[in-house]
Parts: C-alpha cells; sequence; structure tokens
C-alpha cells in the first residue's frame, strides 16, 4: 500500500573512536606441560688442578704371629712357674718376648693359640694357658705308663698390653714335662685372626 523505502547504509568506520587506555594485567594461566629434555650440552673446558688434601693417618701393622719352642724338660716345684721357651721359630716384630715367655699385644683383636707338651710317664702333667694373670684353659694330662703328646688350643680377644703366656702348676703333686736337646717337644704358638677394627 505504501512504496519500499531504501535503507540508509551507514559506514562503521567512521564511527570508530580512540585508542583507549592498555588495561590491568589478567591472571596467570595454568601452567603448561613440561617438555622433553634437550640435547646434552658439549663438555666443558678442564678445570683447574685442586690443591692437595690434608695427610692421611699414617700406615698401621694388623699383622701378629709367633711361634715357639721348648727343648729342656721342666718340673713342678713349690711355686708356679712361668714355662719359658728356648727355640725361636717365627716371632713377628718381636712380640713374644724370649726372656718373660710372654706373649704382649700390641695389635688388639681376635687371636688363637695353641699350646703342645708331651707328658712325662708316672708323673702328672697340668699346665694353664694364661691371660694376663687370669687361669683361661688348662692342659692336664693324668699320670700314665706311657709319655704321650697333649694339646690345648682355643682363641681370645686381646686389647692392647694384654699378655698371654703358660704357667706350671705349682708342686702339690709330682708335675712334669718332657723334652730333650735333640729334639723339640713343647711347642707354643699363636696369631693374629681378625683386628679389632675390621667390620
Amino acid at each position: 500500500m505504501y512504496p519500499a523505502t531504501a535503507v540508509p547504509q551507514i559506514n562503521i568506520t567512521i564511527l570508530k573512536g580512540e585508542k583507549g587506555d592498555r588495561g590491568d594485567r589478567g591472571l596467570q594461566g595454568k601452567y603448561g606441560k613440561t617438555g622433553s629434555a634437550g640435547a646434552r650440552g658439549h663438555t666443558g673446558p678442564k678445570g683447574q688442578k685442586g690443591s692437595m688434601g690434608a695427610p692421611g693417618e699414617r700406615c698401621k701393622s694388623h699383622y701378629a704371629a709367633f711361634s715357639v719352642g721348648r727343648k729342656k724338660p721342666m718340673h713342678s716345684n713349690h711355686y708356679y712357674q712361668t714355662v719359658i721357651f728356648d727355640t725361636e721359630f717365627v716371632n713377628l716384630y718381636d712380640h713374644f718376648n724370649m726372656f718373660t715367655g710372654k706373649f704382649y699385644c700390641y695389635v688388639p683383636g681376635l687371636y688363637f693359640f695353641s699350646l703342645n707338651v708331651h707328658t712325662w710317664n708316672q708323673k702328672e702333667t697340668y699346665l694353664h694357658i694364661m691371660k694376663n694373670e687370669e687361669e683361661v684353659v688348662i692342659l692336664f694330662a693324668q699320670v700314665g705308663d706311657r709319655s704321650i703328646m697333649q694339646s690345648q688350643s682355643l682363641m681370645l680377644e686381646l686389647r692392647e698390653q694384654d699378655q698371654v703366656w703358660v704357667r706350671l702348676y705349682k708342686g702339690e703333686r709330682e708335675n712334669a714335662i718332657f723334652s730333650e736337646e735333640l729334639d723339640t717337644y713343647i711347642t707354643f704358638s699363636g696369631y693374629l685372626v681378625k683386628h679389632a677394627t675390621e667390620p
């Protein structure tokens, strides 16, 4: 009923205003996934030689061993007697004193000792292996018509300055050990098995 009217076209570009101020910084977004490791870099230059370290502790000897014998017989008396040995087979670092008949511990640890004697027929054999002044083990043989070889062995834990030696029992009974110049019938031996500082 009415004639069509054309709609006017507006150019928007002419309506654009001036650039506004920069807004506030937004909140930080979430972290992304970790990336793969990069390639290994080149070897760096060799560093300078370091200074000399402090000197270490002095090396200590961890060895001890002896083996001695006696060529002379021995009879009991009215008092205890230390068995003195006259033959030296092994005496590492002279830890066994041939004059006193005693082993002196300079290297603490676990030791093995062995005593071998020849009994005297018709006489008793009665000795002790001693640690300091303590009777540790006995070597005993009853009176018999025949003389025999008799032995005793043990292990002891020793501290520095401990002494191990052999004592003949005093003469309440006829007590003796046999030996002669041509052969060695009496022996006493010992050696370090494990040093005290070893695990």
